[in-house]
């Protein structure tokens, strides 16, 4: 390629990440705005309480979601610019299974929740990380993390095993979907085309120059925050459709059946999209209502398979591997859940 054309290529790049920035910016403004005007005190039937209901989902996903987006792009750009080229490599075991087993302990030092370990794991690929031992880290953390395991504590304490499953849940099914990849002979080819073009530049030339690593890191919080922040409202608009069209009395019906009360909390967590962090506190009224193996399957499967984290998710991997990885999380969620049936 001549100077011209990298230079040609490099300004069109600029511009669309330009343009995603201001589609991102302008529907943060709009969802901000629909918000305050939720919000305000309007004469009755101003504005439809359907409406009204949707704004308020939508920005609560958001608002809720948005601080640790923020700070999984920062640890992202710590792990890519800052830490020196074989960190990682120094002290991880060389055993494949092993080395898994530990990438899928990191959520214990790093109390970011799902939607924040997107951007961390995608960092993780960029530092050399294989896509199989980054997918083990990013399914497991937002269960295996201090604050997700205080919470659940807290909520539900140790009755009926509910912390322990989900703890021993979260671990085992990202170490079998990293075991599973790990046998992928292409990994790049699980990674989105853009994505998989990123990792292969060389490290400080993510928009096509060297630079310092401070313009490096500016460089790549804001490419970062084009790709997730369109993907992040899209996902928070379409959850909060979904439950404003979805009566939850039809998943309270089948609260007191050992298998259709598992699929209604793993459909639930699916639509409800809410933080791993606090959503142990959310499902806990329905305690009362629902088996204790639903409320795992419920706190397993939401974490790591939900609207808004797919469609994160989508920035970053194929959709053949997030139907796989849906497939395979609800598979082991059910399970547990039934397990958890049987000896509560």
């Amino acid at each position: 390629m001549t100077t011209t054309e990298a230079h040609r290529e490099h300004a069109h790049g600029t511009r669309a990440a330009g343009g995603r920035l201001l589609v991102a910016g302008v529907g943060a403004i709009v969802v901000i705005a629909l918000a305050r005007i939720g919000t305000a005190t309007l004469p009755a039937g101003i504005l439809p309480d359907r409406l009204q209901d949707f704004v308020t989902l939508t920005v609560s996903v958001v608002v809720e979601s948005m601080p640790f987006v923020v700070l999984g792009i920062l640890l992202s750009i710590v792990v890519q610019v800052w830490l020196p080229a074989g960190f990682f490599a120094a002290w991880l075991p060389r055993n494949p299974m092993a080395r898994r087993a530990v990438v899928s302990l990191l959520g214990v030092l790093l109390p970011v929740c799902e939607c924040g370990n997107v951007p961390l794991a995608r960092g993780l690929v960029a530092k050399g990380f294989s896509v199989s031992d980054s997918m083990t880290f990013l399914i497991a953390a937002p269960i295996v993390n201090p604050i997700t395991i205080v919470t659940t504590y807290q909520a539900f304490g140790w009755s009926d095993g509910i912390l322990v499953s989900r703890i021993v849940g979260g671990f085992l099914v990202a170490n079998l979907l990293g075991w599973l990849y790990s046998k992928h002979r292409d990994q790049d080819a699980l990674l989105t085309t853009a994505f998989a073009r990123e990792c292969r530049m060389p490290a400080g030339s993510h928009d096509g120059h060297s630079h310092s690593r401070v313009g490096s890191s500016a460089g790549l919080f804001r490419r970062e925050m084009t790709t997730m922040l369109p993907a992040l409202l899209v996902g928070a608009a379409v959850a909060g459709g979904v439950q404003t069209l979805v009566p939850r009395s039809v998943l309270l019906t089948l609260g007191s059946n050992p298998v259709w009360s598992i699929l209604a909390m793993m459909a639930l967590a699916f639509v409800i999209s809410i933080c791993s962090n606090v959503d142990a506190f959310f499902v806990l009224p329905f305690a009362s209502t629902f088996l204790p193996g639903s409320i795992v399957a419920f706190l397993v499967f939401g974490p790591i398979v939900d609207i808004k984290m797919l469609t994160l998710l989508r920035t970053t991997y194929r959709p053949a591997v997030l139907a796989q990885i849906g497939v395979v999380v609800g598979l082991v969620a059910a399970v547990l859940g039934l397990v958890v049936n049987q000896i509560a």
